[in-house]
């Protein structure tokens, strides 16, 4: 009789864990999917910061720049051949409230009102500069992201240096 009074308990403490991670696992699926989705954002931001060539805007919440990127014309949805040379454009992301919006223009227009980029932000002011606002040669890209759950954003933080960089302009 004891061992099987023993036996319910343990099943029912089993159960109700059972129970509990079945219950939680969806904002676990969500928080995995945002870090996955954030990740993601910060290779493609950081990608482009390297082929860059120099500042344009530098802001907490915007930076445009001046990259190559491998489209036929700036703005275009293709992919250039793998003969054909990148091309120079001018890419900005603005960012407001809980979204990014990405544009791509020839270099020396003004840009847009891009598409959303990205959206699920705790704050806007994601870029950080150095040397200095001025000319940076240096972007930090940091996404925090609402947690589904409640308190406690996601941080996510990378950088890179403008490798084809033009100082002095």
């Amino acid at each position: 009789m004891v061992a099987s009074a023993m036996g319910v308990v343990l099943m029912a403490a089993v159960g109700t864990l059972v129970i509990g991670a079945v219950r939680h696992q969806p904002e676990v699926s969500k928080r995995a999917e945002n870090i996955s989705t954030a990740r993601w954002v910060l290779e493609r931001i950081t990608r482009e910061i390297r082929n860059g060539v120099v500042v344009d805007t530098a802001l907490p919440d915007e930076v445009s720049f001046r990259t190559y990127v491998r489209h036929p014309s700036c703005g275009s949805a293709g992919t250039l051949p793998s003969s054909e040379p990148a091309i120079l454009c001018q890419v900005t992301y603005s960012c407001t409230g809980t979204t990014c919006r990405r544009d791509e223009v020839e270099p020396e227009k003004t840009p847009g009102f891009g598409p959303v980029f990205f959206s699920g932000l705790a704050g806007p002011d994601i870029f950080s500069y150095s040397p200095n606002n001025s000319e940076p040669t240096y972007i930090g890209v940091t996404l925090r992201i609402r947690n589904p759950r409640g308190p406690g954003d996601i941080t996510i933080s990378d950088g890179a240096s403008l490798r084809n960089a033009i100082l002095g302009h």
